[in-house]
């Protein structure tokens, strides 16, 4: 049996801690409720949660402050604010300062579900997400640690299985890039693409090369800009989203690409 989601109900009014707590249980969480933003640190002390449900409008400290108090304690908790006084505005604010969601009370128990199994559902993936980084992190320590056995003289060298730079780690084995700790979801081309050019880094590769290398075709140079074209284009893109920077791609006018690091 999976273990239990633990859930924080934050709320004044103990007629909706009460209703809340019922209504998760029911689902199989585990839920803790806190009567004030206080109340609630005082439990996110004793223990981590994997989501928040807090009111907006409380005496004391408000939702978005227990929010902001919750993400700093535990980063990768999804909070969902509850409110009666709900307005655009204020759910804009709470959804640009971290919150997962913003239901407006009264709300139905499908949609309280609902909510709660998103946000549990975005909780799981990004732990998987970090476990992965943290594996393929472990692996380059280990293998920066190994001790290399001598290569016999007649054995070709062979490419290097992680290659990193200060915002990529490119990990040939597995087929995985990570930008700035997030996997990339690259397809086979456009990693193929990456890897040739990060092997090479600083050194301009012919349109021909590159073609020949990813592509797995011989095409003269204006062939093989076309057919890199789109994949370029693609690889920038995701690049671009997911570090914030596409620049190390650079075309050497008239004769290929280079990666610059």
């Amino acid at each position: 049996m999976s273990q239990r989601s633990k859930l924080l109900v934050v709320d004044d009014e103990p007629g909706v801690r009460t209703s809340l707590e019922g209504i998760l249980e029911q689902e199989g969480h585990q839920v803790t409720t806190a009567a004030s933003g206080e109340e609630a640190l005082a439990a996110m002390d004793r223990d981590v949660f994997d989501l928040i449900l807090v009111d907006l409008k409380m005496p004391g400290m408000d939702g978005l402050e227990v929010m902001a108090a919750a993400k700093g304690i535990m980063p990768d908790t999804v909070v969902i604010i509850l409110t009666a006084y709900g307005t655009v505005d204020s759910a804009i604010d709470a959804l640009r300062q971290g919150a997962h969601d913003y239901l407006l009370k009264p709300c139905s128990v499908q949609e309280i579900v609902g909510s709660v199994e998103m946000g549990l559902a975005k909780h799981r993936q990004t732990l998987r997400r970090r476990e992965l980084v943290s594996s393929i992190e472990q692996s380059v320590r280990q293998l920066e640690a190994s001790t290399v056995a001598p290569k016999q003289q007649e054995e070709e060298p062979s490419l290097p299985r992680f290659v990193r730079t200060r915002l990529l780690l490119l990990d040939r084995e597995k087929q995985i890039v990570v930008a700035k700790g997030e996997p990339l979801s690259l397809t086979p081309t456009e990693f193929r693409l990456l890897a040739c050019l990060m092997d090479n880094m600083n050194r301009t590769l012919s349109y021909k090369g590159l073609a020949r290398a990813v592509l797995h075709y011989e095409c003269s140079d204006l062939e093989a800009r076309r057919a890199l074209k789109t994949h370029l284009w693609r690889l920038r893109k995701k690049l671009r989203s997911a570090a914030g920077d596409d620049s190390w791609i650079v075309n050497t006018r008239g004769k290929g690409y280079m990666f610059k690091p």
